[in-house]
């Protein structure tokens, strides 16, 4: 029992991360459009300096979820994950 609780739970975990990567990229784009308007509207001021940095957290974040995804392996069960996988098909 204990291989198919493992295979579930990485199963979620990797779907959260897809999650939170979606998230992560949305606030990047978000952010970086801030600070070209206020880099536009007002440069060098600290609006700007404060939408940068948050530009630069989203990005590490994203970063660090894109590298966690990455290193997620599988654990090997012998099956395959979903039930439809291993039927037959013919045609």
């Amino acid at each position: 029992m204990a291989p198919k609780t493992e295979r579930v739970m990485f199963l979620r975990a990797a779907r959260q991360l897809h999650r939170v990567r979606t998230f992560y990229v949305v606030g990047i784009l978000l952010w970086s459009a801030s600070t070209f308007w206020t880099a536009w509207l007002s440069p060098g001021s600290r609006q700007m300096w404060v939408s940068a940095l948050l530009l630069a957290v989203f990005t590490g974040l994203l970063l660090t979820a894109s590298l966690s995804l990455r290193r997620f392996t599988p654990p090997r069960t012998g099956r395959p994950a979903h039930h439809a996988a291993s039927r037959n098909v013919h045609a």
